[in-house]
């Protein structure tokens, strides 16, 4: 169902794409958008190693949760920052591309630990994770990725 990659050498491990999208904060999210074009837009994520899925938040209604209820299937695209070998110029770019379904998250005690992980990626400020989730949490609705494929690509910029 899905092409394997042309440039094969190039290609991550698993390890590799899984270690990429826990470490990365964001990427970007696209999904089948209105009359035929693509939609994409940039979305932190929690890639939690226990299920393997990813997990996002957001607000209850809008464009993108219009199109979800619509089509299910998206893709999410993460990139690190790069790393260049000493001396030269071009940067070696890794890049991680996940196929798969999103769903909403229903159940209140797994939104609360996502909007949780979300926040740690960013902050260990207990006290202000502790105050986002009092006050923002009935306003957020979380989703899942559940992956059907994942790659990832090692390309240096030349």
């Amino acid at each position: 169902m899905f092409r394997t990659m042309r440039r094969c050498k190039q290609q991550l491990s698993v390890d590799e794409c899984k270690a990429i999208l826990r470490a990365e904060t964001r990427g970007v999210l696209s999904m089948l958008g209105e009359d035929g074009y693509p939609y994409g837009i940039p979305m932190n994520h929690w890639y939690c190693t226990e299920t393997g899925k990813l997990y996002f938040h957001g607000a209850k209604e809008g464009l993108k949760i219009e199109l979800l209820r619509k089509h299910e299937k998206v893709c999410f695209t993460v990139f690190d920052k790069g790393t260049q070998k000493e001396g030269d110029w071009a940067l070696v770019v890794r890049s991680v591309v996940v196929f798969g379904k999103m769903s909403f998250v229903e159940d209140e005690e797994t939104a609360k630990r996502v909007c949780t992980e979300l926040c740690r990626k960013f902050t260990n400020d207990e006290d202000y994770i502790r105050r986002e989730l009092e006050t923002s949490l009935q306003h957020v609705l979380c989703l899942e990725l559940s992956p059907d494929h994942i790659v990832g690509k090692r390309v240096t910029e030349s």
